[in-house]
């Protein structure tokens, strides 16, 4: 059974930071390109970052700069640092797990940015 998990979501003033993290098991994560999507009240879930298995990085224009993503295979886990956060990045952020057809889901986290 495929299980992806997220934490380190929360609420955070401006120009804060916080760390996501996605635990994965039921796969081999190695071989897998690792995402993070987020999706704000009222608008369609968007592609913020992935990483893949080759350790190479991709990030939407918007957090470019600001976030980064990593990723330990040796504990089946991938991170979101996201720092210099706006109100604009608050949404529930999704884990994602693809591998040619194969695409599995977390449960999503709140990040909420706001004074």
């Amino acid at each position: 059974q495929v299980q992806l998990v997220e934490s380190g979501g929360g609420l955070v003033q401006p120009g804060g930071s916080l760390r996501l993290s996605c635990a994965a098991s039921g796969i081999v994560f190695s071989l897998y390109t690792m995402s993070w999507y987020r999706q704000a009240p009222g608008k369609q879930r968007e592609l913020v970052a992935f990483i893949t298995r080759g350790y190479n990085t991709n990030y939407t224009d918007s957090v470019k700069g600001r976030f980064t993503i990593s990723r330990d295979n040796a504990k089946n886990t991938v991170y979101l640092q996201m720092n210099s956060l706006k109100p604009e990045d608050t949404a529930v952020f999704y884990c994602n797990a693809g591998l040619l057809n194969s695409a599995y889901w977390g449960q999503g986290t709140q990040v909420t940015v706001s004074s």
